[in-house]
């Protein structure tokens, strides 16, 4: 049977280079570049970052990030310093929701919101 190693997002970008510098900023590091899309890595997980851009789109795409502490990604995106350095809305720090999971909320600068969610145990 072929095994799913992991899903990897499309990610649309209103600007391209913008983005790319804002998922810098994060640790993500491009493992392919061209015009048109750039594939961006952190530990094992990538996603497909899209020279593209439909404002519809964007406002309803969302990305669950599962990561063992949600606290030490919450110290990352605050020394990035998102909202000064790439204009985007002020990130929500991680807390615990409803459905069970402590989660922190970030938006790129194309209004995509990442869940920085902990992997509860």
């Amino acid at each position: 049977m072929d095994e799913i190693l992991a899903p990897r997002p499309f990610v649309p970008a209103r600007d391209f280079a913008l983005s790319k510098r804002f998922y810098q900023a994060l640790g993500f590091a491009p493992t392919h570049e061209d015009e048109t899309i750039a594939i961006l890595k952190l530990g094992s997980f990538s996603f497909i970052l899209q020279n593209f851009y439909v404002k519809e789109l964007a406002d309803n795409t969302m990305v669950q990030l599962l990561v063992r502490e949600v606290d030490a990604w919450w110290r990352r995106i605050d020394a990035a310093k998102l909202v000064a350095e790439f204009a985007v809305k002020p990130p929500r720090p991680p807390a615990m929701q409803d459905w069970g999971m402590k989660v922190g909320f970030v938006f790129d600068p194309s209004g995509v919101l990442w869940h920085v969610a902990e992997v509860p145990f």
